[in-house]
């Protein structure tokens, strides 16, 4: 969502820019949001309320709610996925090869 969301607002985005904590993500407030998601996710020297103020201040207060909609959605979405057993297909596999490679997602 966050690749088709890039081309349709015109940034410049490169996916392998996630998993890469100093890599400029093209995107405005890209770095900020990331640093988000990984308080969100209890990273070690990342202060949740320091990056929820962060963007309070320079993103606004819809962007915060905007923001966690998203993540909530996602956890939402992987949750039930995982607790039915739906499985990815092989040809979506196939069509995300790129990007499961470039996260380092792909199985050993």
């Amino acid at each position: 969502m966050l690749r088709e969301s890039a081309i349709a607002f015109d940034y410049e985005f490169d996916p392998a820019t996630i998993a890469d904590p100093v890599a400029p993500m093209h995107i405005p407030g890209g770095e900020m949001l990331r640093r988000f998601v990984d308080a969100l996710f209890n990273h070690p020297g990342i202060s949740l309320q320091t990056v929820r103020d962060e963007i309070l201040d320079s993103l606004g207060p819809e962007a915060l709610i905007d923001s966690c909609s998203v993540f909530g959605n996602f956890e939402m979405m992987n949750r039930v996925a995982e607790g039915t057993g739906i499985p990815l297909s092989p040809r979506e596999i196939e069509r995300q090869t790129d990007l499961i490679e470039t996260l380092g997602l792909a199985s050993p």
